[in-house]
């Protein structure tokens, strides 16, 4: 069964992938966001900018943006959102994730 979306970007992310990529000439390429063990919480979080779907990555599109990630990080990712925040408590990108049951105070890592 193909899910029609499981993982989502606010219009604020989508706004700073796409300045990033224009910035960097990535114009072919997307967002992979996945999770690594690691961090003081266990689990972080990963994001890059690829051009190659893997054999088992799961593709999804959420405002017009295409964002993969493996199988594995799936589970984890499960309806989290990639939000981006450029306010005076700190810059950057970090995810939304309703999956997560605590989260470490940098925001970048997490255990379920």
């Amino acid at each position: 069964m193909k899910l029609e979306n499981a993982i989502f970007i606010s219009e604020k992310a989508k706004q700073r992938v796409l300045e990033l990529m224009a910035e960097q000439g990535l114009a072919d390429h997307f967002v992979r966001v996945s999770v690594v063990s690691g961090g003081c919480s266990g689990l972080s979080y990963k994001m890059d900018f690829d051009h190659t779907i893997q054999p088992m990555d799961q593709v999804y599109e959420d405002k017009g943006m295409k964002i993969v990630t493996d199988m594995k990080s799936l589970l984890y990712l499960f309806n989290t959102e990639l939000d981006y925040s450029d306010g005076l408590d700190g810059k950057g990108f970090h995810f939304a994730n309703p999956n997560a049951s605590r989260t470490c105070a940098c925001g970048e890592s997490f255990a379920v």
